[in-house]
Parts: structure tokens; sequence; C-alpha cells
């Protein structure tokens, strides 16, 4: 138990943080799993578009570091284009 207010304050904002972090890193896992099982080009190019935008915004907000993004967006590029998309 916190021992001052701002301890408390403390703990409150850090779980609402963690929360909320939760919820966004499952939605970017989720995203790049539906990359990844897409059976068809079109299909595994629109989950592309929004797998990339939500790693860009993990990214931007510290989430995840900007080369694991990067290196993800690559990976999954590399994906599409092997199934017969155009990036």
């Amino acid at each position: 138990m916190p021992n001052t207010k701002s301890a408390a304050k403390r703990l409150r904002q850090n779980e609402r943080r963690r929360l909320d972090n939760k919820a966004v890193r499952s939605r970017l896992r989720t995203a790049v799993k539906k990359v990844r099982t897409a059976a068809d080009p079109e299909q595994a190019m629109t989950s592309y578009r929004r797998a990339v935008k939500l790693l860009d915004r993990a990214a931007s907000r510290g989430m995840i570091h900007r080369n694991r993004a990067a290196r993800s967006k690559s990976r999954l590029a590399a994906h599409v284009k092997r199934l017969g998309g155009t990036i």
C-alpha cells in the first residue's frame, strides 16, 4: 500500500496505463497475425496497411522500439510480396 497521496496517485496512473498498453499491444499482435494468416494477396494488403499504421503508432508512443517497428514492417512486407501482393 502506498504511504503518501502522491504514491497512491502514481499507483492509479500506472494501473490505468498498464491496461491501456495491454489493449494496444493486443490490437497490434492481432493485426500482425491477420497479415501472417491471410489467404489471398488482397486480404494481406489490407491487413498489412492496418498493421503498419498500428506499428508506427506504437513506436511513436514508445510502446515498442522504432527499430522493432521497422523490422516488423519489413518482414510483413516481404511476406505480402511472397503471397503475390504489391507494396
